[in-house]
């Protein structure tokens, strides 16, 4: 599951239920197609956790400046 997040890592409420997924994989071909939905719905950054447990993160969704 990802935990939306804004700068300051404090859990952001998009209105919608996160999504559960069955492989690492999956999650990270979902944030892959929906992050800028996510940022445009005010998300800054997110967590992947497996039953409660961070896999990875911190990561954003602001594209990095060159």
């Amino acid at each position: 599951m990802w935990r939306y997040e804004d700068t300051a890592g404090g859990e952001k409420d998009t209105g919608a239920k996160p999504e559960e997924f069955s492989t690492q994989s999956d999650a990270e071909s979902w944030i892959g197609e929906n992050w800028k939905d996510l940022l445009e719905a005010g998300v800054d950054q997110v967590t992947l956790l497996e039953d409660g447990t961070v896999v990875y993160g911190p990561m954003s969704l602001h594209p990095v400046e060159q």
